[in-house]
């Protein structure tokens, strides 16, 4: 997993309340367990007027102009800021993978649904949760000026505006401890494999019989 120490990214508002792991990939585009290739369909019913399907080529489609993220002044935008309760519905992690493949690195908002919650920092995605009115301010700074970029530090926790205001963030120290070294589940698991390989040997000499070979 990709780590996450500091990055200074363009940042795009999606004040929407409650969008959907539904909205942010639709089910029809959940074919893979890869973690890549779900950029093309971010957003897919609000990013294109056509109806598109699986494996479908993206510039034979029809774009949304007003949709936020085919405005030319947002491309390359690495930092979503979106409503409260974002990531709420099903659980599929295809959501957080679909928002890492399109560029972003982390989305702020006022709330997130738990399991989006988890998946992200699993992902290398990091949540960071505001205060509403924090929120709906950087959300009014992006859209007033464009080129509107952040400076987010995950080791000191903090969100740095343009104008040098500074946010402090919350986050959970286990989680933050992994998302600094880019551990996920496997690779946490593997930092012990020196003791499970232990436990393995003496296990084999305790109870030999549970053993095909010596």
């Amino acid at each position: 997993m990709q780590s996450f120490t500091k990055m200074k990214g363009l940042a795009v508002p999606l004040m929407r309340s409650n969008v959907d792991t539904d909205a942010i990939i639709p089910k029809q585009f959940l074919k893979s367990i890869k973690r890549s290739g779900f950029g093309v369909n971010l957003f897919d019913e609000w990013r294109y007027k056509d109806a598109g399907f699986p494996g479908q080529d993206s510039s034979t489609r029809q774009p949304n102009p007003d949709f936020v993220l085919n405005k030319p002044r947002y491309k390359g935008a690495q930092v979503l800021i979106a409503g409260e309760n974002f990531g709420c519905g099903s659980s599929r992690e295809h959501a957080v993978w679909a928002l890492g493949d399109y560029g972003f690195r982390t989305v702020i908002a006022s709330g997130f649904a738990d399991i989006f919650n988890n998946n992200s920092f699993k992902s290398g995605l990091l949540p960071i949760v505001l205060d509403k009115e924090i929120t709906a301010k950087l959300a009014e700074e992006c859209e007033s000026s464009e080129g509107y970029e952040l400076d987010i530090d995950l080791e000191a926790q903090t969100v740095t505006t343009p104008n040098g205001d500074v946010y402090p963030f919350e986050v959970d120290s286990f989680r933050k401890h992994c998302l600094l070294n880019g551990f996920d589940d496997i690779e946490l698991t593997l930092q012990q494999r020196f003791r499970i390989e232990e436990y393995e040997v003496a296990r084999r000499k305790a109870a030999p019989w549970l053993f095909d070979s010596p």
